[in-house]
């Protein structure tokens, strides 16, 4: 199992994932993109505004899952100091900021045919807007602080803090008065959105996510290639 986690064995596993993702990647993006702009309906009351959904939805799944799994794995390194979880938190928190950025992006543009306004600082919006904070805040202590160790463990307690806004940004909508529209897709299988929105909507979300998977193997990647580069430098 260690020798399976080896950096070489990692790097070899990358190296077949991204060609697979590569492969199908164009494929259900062209896809993705038919169901969104030609075969999904425009909404009655929104028209063809609606479709901005099938970027802002996923966009912000992806931001808060993206955010929680750096929360709970920053959890684990800052009991068990482990640099593996440390260089994968390294590798997606930028594609968390890009997705929570383009979450606040459309949905500002979303907004302003719907709502008539470009922004309000409505519950939900005003806690995306934290959540782009912290991974600011967690991406410049990597940045800024030269001692890995510290950068570590001051990233780690961002991260964890941070956490207490992802039920708040879930649940905003319920617990207060906000313009922002209740979930629309729920597991219970009360969802109030029609399977001609739905089934687009899934497509776009396995398309942002295969690119997100796409960008943080390369990023990995070279974070492991950085590694190796450095032990060697040592060695001589």
């Amino acid at each position: 199992m260690i020798n399976f986690l080896s950096f070489n064995n990692i790097y070899l596993f990358i190296e077949k994932v991204l060609k697979f993702i590569n492969s199908i990647f164009f494929i259900i993006l062209l896809i993705g993109l038919t169901f969104s702009l030609i075969f999904s309906p425009p909404d009655y009351l929104q028209g063809n505004n609606v479709r901005i959904m099938y970027v802002h939805v996923p966009s912000a799944w992806i931001a808060l899952a993206t955010y929680s799994v750096i929360a709970f794995l920053s959890f684990i390194n800052f009991i068990f100091n482990i640099k593996n979880i440390y260089l994968i938190n390294k590798s997606i928190a930028p594609i968390g900021l890009v997705f929570t950025c383009l979450a606040v992006i459309t949905g500002s543009l979303w907004g302003q045919p719907t709502w008539g306004t470009w922004w309000a600082w409505d519950a939900r919006l005003s806690s995306m807007i934290v959540l782009m904070f912290f991974y600011i805040c967690y991406i410049l202590i990597i940045k800024v602080i030269n001692s890995e160790r510290t950068a570590r463990k001051f990233s780690s307690i961002v991260a964890i803090i941070g956490a207490i806004n992802i039920p708040i940004i879930k649940y905003s909508v319920d617990w207060w008065n906000t313009l922002h529209q209740p979930a629309s897709i729920k597991l219970d299988g009360s969802s109030t959105i029609h399977s001609s929105m739905i089934v687009p909507l899934l497509l776009m979300l396995l398309v942002l996510l295969l690119y997100s998977a796409m960008i943080f193997l390369m990023k990995y990647k070279t974070e492991i290639i950085r590694i190796k580069k450095k032990n060697i430098k040592n060695r001589l």
